[in-house]
Parts: C-alpha cells; sequence; structure tokens
C-alpha cells in the first residue's frame, strides 16, 4: 500500500452547516432588499392605486386602540423620513402641530380629512404619553424609601392603617409589619429593589380597591390544611400523617408580593409589552393612574393563580411568578386585549372598556 497524506472526507455535518450558513445569509440579504427597496416600491405603488398614505390607510382600516396605535408607531419610526421619526418623541403639547407638519409633508388636505388629523392626533398622544409614562415609573423606581422624609412616612403609615384599620400600630419599628407582609420591623428594607414605586402602588391597591386588597391579604395569611388520601395515610407514622395532615400550606407575604409584581409589571411597561394594554384602555395619554390600575388587576390575577397552582410551599414562588408571567405576556400579544381591573364605580371612568 503506498504511503502518502492520509486525506479526511469532510463530515456531512460540517456540509450541513456550510450549507446552513449560506441559506441564512441569503435570507438576511432578501430581507434587507425587501425592507429597503421592494417594500418602498409596493408602498409607492399602493399609495398611487388608493391615493393615500400608509397612514391613511392605518387609520382607515383599523379600529382604535392597540391594532391602530402600534401600527401607527411602526409606520412613524421605520420612516425614512426625519420628521415622522421625530414624532413619536415630541411632548405632548407639540403633538397638534406635529401633526399638522405630518399633513403637510404627505400633502393631505386636512379639509377633507378631518377625522384623520384626530386619529392621528389619539395616537400620537397614546405614543408620546407610554413614552412619558415610563420615564415617570422609573423615576419613582429609582428614588428610595428615606425615613426622614416626611412624606415617605406619611404614606408608610397611612398603608398600615388602610390595611389594619383595627389594629393601632405600637411604633414605626414594630413586628406588627409582618402582619401585612413585610418581612422585618422596618418596611423601609423592603423597598430597595423597587424603591417609592412599590410603596405607591400597594398605597393605591390598599385605597382603590380596598375590599380587594384586604380580601388578598386575609387569605395570604391563612394556612391550608392538605387532605391526605386513605393510600398515603396507610403508609404513615401516626406522627406522620398528622404532620401531614395540618402541614401548612402557603400563604404568602402580601407587602413583599406586592413589590414583587410591582416588579413585574414595571417589566412589562419598559419592555413595551404593555402597549397593547394601555393603548386599549387609555383613550389618550397613558398615565400613572393606569399603571397602578394595572398593578392592582395583576395582583389580583396573582393571588388566583397562585390559588390554582397550589404550590408545596414559598419557595416554588419563582416558579409560580415565572409561569404566571408568561401567561401575561401571552395574553398581551393579542393586539385587542385589555386587562380589565375591576374596580369602584368612581375610578371606572378611567378605562374604556
Amino acid at each position: 500500500m503506498p504511503m502518502g497524506r492520509r486525506v479526511y472526507p469532510v463530515s456531512s455535518n460540517s456540509q450541513r452547516n456550510q450549507q446552513l450558513d449560506s441559506n441564512r445569509v441569503l435570507t438576511q440579504f432578501l430581507v434587507f432588499l425587501y425592507c429597503k427597496c421592494l417594500w418602498r416600491g409596493l408602498k409607492f405603488v399602493i399609495r398611487k392605486v388608493t391615493g393615500r398614505c400608509e397612514l391613511q390607510r392605518i387609520c382607515y382600516n383599523n379600529k382604535p386602540g392597540a391594532r391602530r396605535t402600534l401600527k401607527i408607531e411602526s409606520s412613524l419610526r421605520c420612516s425614512k423620513h426625519e420628521l415622522l421619526q421625530s414624532a413619536i418623541s415630541v411632548h405632548p403639547d407639540s403633538v397638534e402641530k406635529s401633526i399638522d407638519d405630518i399633513m403637510a409633508l404627505k400633502k393631505i388636505n386636512l379639509d377633507t380629512n378631518p377625522q384623520l388629523g384626530i386619529s392621528l392626533q389619539a395616537c400620537l398622544l397614546q405614543i408620546v404619553g407610554y413614552r412619558n409614562l415610563v420615564v415617570e415609573v422609573e423615576k419613582l423606581r429609582r428614588e428610595p424609601y428615606d425615613c426622614e422624609n416626611p412624606a415617605h412616612e406619611e404614606m408608610l403609615m397611612k398603608l398600615w392603617k388602610e390595611l389594619r384599620p383595627d389594629s393601632p400600630l405600637s411604633g414605626r419599628i414594630s413586628k406588627q409589619w409582618c402582619e401585612i407582609g413585610f418581612q422585618g420591623n422596618d418596611p423601609k428594607t423592603d423597598f430597595r429593589g423597587m424603591g417609592l414605586l412599590g410603596l405607591h402602588n400597594l398605597l393605591y391597591f390598599a385605597e382603590h380597591d380596598k375590599a380587594t386588597a384586604l380580601q388578598v391579604l386575609h387569605d395570604s395569611l391563612q394556612p391550608k390544611h392538605r387532605d391526605v388520601s386513605k393510600e398515603e395515610a396507610s403508609k404513615m407514622s401516626k406522627a406522620e400523617w398528622e404532620k401531614k395532615k395540618f402541614d401548612k400550606a402557603i400563604g404568602y407575604s402580601f407587602a413583599i408580593v406586592g413589590i414583587n409584581i410591582t416588579d413585574l409589571a414595571y417589566s412589562l411597561l419598559v419592555s413595551g409589552a404593555l402597549k397593547t394594554h394601555l393603548y386599549n384602555v387609555a383613550p389618550e395619554m397613558p398615565s400613572l393612574v393606569h399603571f397602578q390600575q394595572t398593578f392592582c388587576y395583576l395582583m389580583q390575577e396573582f393571588h388566583r393563580f397562585w390559588m390554582e397552582e397550589d404550590p408545596c410551599d414559598i419557595m416554588e414562588f419563582n416558579r409560580v411568578r415565572t409561569k404566571f408571567y408568561k401567561r401575561v405576556l401571552k395574553q398581551l400579544k393579542n393586539p385587542d386585549m385589555a386587562l380589565c381591573p375591576h374596580f369602584t364605580a368612581s375610578d371606572l371612568h378611567l378605562v374604556n372598556l
């Protein structure tokens, strides 16, 4: 057998990977070509055929709310015109002027298209309102609780009175705080993650949906007695059976969970996932009140979800929270979705169902 350099055949996996890389590059090029050339050319043709620009088509073909506003926002952001791109970040007081500039750029006569101006204004107010809400919420989240600030202390004392109206607080530093779900004698340490935002949300829940807040608090403090089947009981000693039968189930710490759900609502807001809900419930500019109402809804729904999941102990909290978060995200992918809270009649005017 002749001696020589050994040749190793190229493996089928290597060839397959090379082919996949080539296909990926080709796909990316085609997408780029479509976005930069074909799509703009197609929009030009559609405008010539219909006599309407993309903004007009979106407003006329989509009902008010998230379905319309999300498309308007995407159209403005992806526009090649700087004026249109900047429209989504103008000051609320400049929205009307921005609409006039857009109409002039698109050569649309306001006199013959009065409804278009109204629709665009409503969409822009929702878009800039959402951006401003993110800034406002972030500011509250970054502001730490200060026990030397009388306003902060007043809010905390008010939270206690709303949740424990018949139990006077023995002192500012007290084990009684654990009764409403704080971890220690001084609640200020529990607000570190979400700052004042957590306190604002808890107080809003206690004040504006008091009956539900008190019920959730009551339920969270209750032990749950687990049923033990005859088959399980037959395999246990008497001591094990008694321990299992009266094993405490899971209550949870009301205030700590409230701060955690505040973090969940904050994540939904800054990721943009909450746009679907807020664009559907806020006729114009989403405000902090809308965000707090959303928090109240999430607290109620998480409480129901917790009961349905029936976790073995508090160590399962992260698992249940993650599962709940994914369920809410899935709901918010529906452009017609509105997380509708159940508030008192005095607050219902804030929610456009």
